[in-house]
């Protein structure tokens, strides 16, 4: 029997479709920044952001309610979601939407 999720959490079929799509920080990609062993915070895992993200825009909640225990720090979360708006992440995922509609069903786009 397969596992059923709650409609606000992410599957794990449609994480590994969206998460190539997820814009990684420049430090990242540079490989150059390295974090001190116990040094600053810890990063939160993409998906809890992402499901985070998902939360707020599901249930019309404040950044500033968003269940810490569950996502971690509501100000995080809303940073990640601001940056990944201006590297247009969701206009990305948005188009794959499209796409993936489109080969399954079918846009009328002469209509």
């Amino acid at each position: 029997m397969a596992k059923r999720i709650q409609s606000l959490e992410v599957s794990d079929a449609f994480w590994e479709r969206i998460s190539p799509l997820i814009p990684q920080p420049e430090r990242d990609r540079e490989k150059s920044y390295k974090r001190m062993a116990g040094g600053g915070r810890k990063l939160i895992p993409y998906r809890h952001v992402f499901e985070g993200i998902v939360y707020v825009l599901r249930t019309s909640c404040q950044w500033k309610v968003l269940p810490k225990e569950r996502f971690g720090s509501p100000s995080s979360i809303h940073g990640y979601f601001t940056r990944w708006m201006k590297a247009g992440f969701f206009q990305s995922l948005w188009r794959a939407g499209l796409a993936e509609y489109d080969e399954m069903e079918g846009i009328s786009w002469q209509w």
